[in-house]
């Protein structure tokens, strides 16, 4: 794609399901081609903190409309509410769910005891 030198990158879910430092080593590449080639990248991200730290305009969507158009900075709780609602209880869904973040705590949960090995020996 890149030897057509193309005007406008599409990017469709480019780290979707990929672990944390590989969905870093790709958001940078297309970082770095934005800013080195200055090709217009578009992307679609489920993820609120990639698209916040690499992001100069997100547009949010929600039942196939645009319901957020700005700049990061703008994106916030309201924007956020709207774009991913809430569960059947109207608990607001936590945007760390959707983090690709290597900072974000698991919520300790109760255990029944120590993990055993699933596979002892191995």
């Amino acid at each position: 794609a890149m030897m057509q030198q193309p005007k406008v990158l599409l990017a469709d879910e480019p780290i979707a399901s990929l672990d944390p430092l590989n969905a870093k080593v790709v958001m940078d590449s297309l970082r770095d081609i934005n800013l080195r080639e200055g090709i217009t990248v578009v992307t679609n991200l489920h993820t609120l903190d990639t698209a916040r730290a690499y992001c100069n305009r997100i547009i949010g969507m929600a039942a196939g409309k645009v319901v957020f158009d700005g700049a990061p900075e703008d994106l916030g709780r309201d924007a956020v509410r709207t774009v991913y609602g809430a569960d059947a209880n109207g608990v607001e869904i936590s945007e760390a769910i959707t983090s690709t973040s290597v900072n974000i705590k698991p919520k300790i949960t109760a255990s029944a005891g120590p993990l055993e090995p699933a596979f002892p020996g191995y």
